[in-house]
């Protein structure tokens, strides 16, 4: 356990899984006290745990962020606001219509908070990465994955949730003077 996030803390949706998981994991190791949020309160309570005897301290709340009590209920005081998003909220993908939309939703979600609250002292940024192994892969039609998906992953080497836990770990590590505003991340090639 690092110290360069101590005395700060991290408020992380989805932490049950994929992205959000290895967020709060990365979030932890680098001293932030981490409030981990999601549904699955099973799976919040095992990496509660699990972060607690790496050294870090975690509390795990069950809560639905589409519900806006719930949400609020979940939320103190944040300093650094940092929204997932993908690539694909810049870039339509055939057969995506419903992803890229909500991505590209994200995007303006996070321009409109960033210019509502930044006089506040509080940086709102977004992440874009582009090809990440996650469980959204297991709701692809065969279709889908033979078409689109299996051809990407055989040129491209697939970020991992862990690389976008570094991603959000170098956004709000950086000087507090510093922009967070939007950051890129992309797969590499396999070559």
């Amino acid at each position: 356990m690092t110290s360069k996030l101590a005395g700060t803390a991290a408020l992380v949706t989805g932490a049950s899984s994929g992205i959000g998981a290895a967020t709060a994991r990365q979030l932890a190791a680098l001293g932030a006290s981490v409030a981990l949020v999601a549904r699955r309160r099973d799976r919040l309570e095992a990496l509660a745990v699990e972060i607690e005897n790496a050294g870090g301290t975690a509390l795990a709340i069950e809560a639905d962020i589409t519900d806006c009590a719930q949400a609020q209920a979940a939320v103190d005081r944040t300093a650094d606001i940092v929204n997932i998003s993908s690539i694909a909220g810049r870039v339509a993908w055939n057969g995506y219509g419903v992803y890229n939309l909500t991505k590209f939703g994200v995007n303006g979600f996070t321009e409109s908070l960033r210019q509502e609250i930044t006089q506040r002292h509080v940086r709102v940024g977004v992440l874009e990465p582009g090809g990440v192994d996650t469980e959204l892969g297991s709701h692809n039609t065969p279709e889908v994955r033979g078409e689109l998906i299996d051809p990407f992953y055989e040129q491209t080497k697939v970020l991992a949730p862990e690389d976008v836990a570094d991603a959000v770990a170098y956004m709000v590590t950086r000087p507090r003077h510093a922009s967070i505003a939007e950051l890129w991340i992309m797969p590499t090639d396999q070559a």
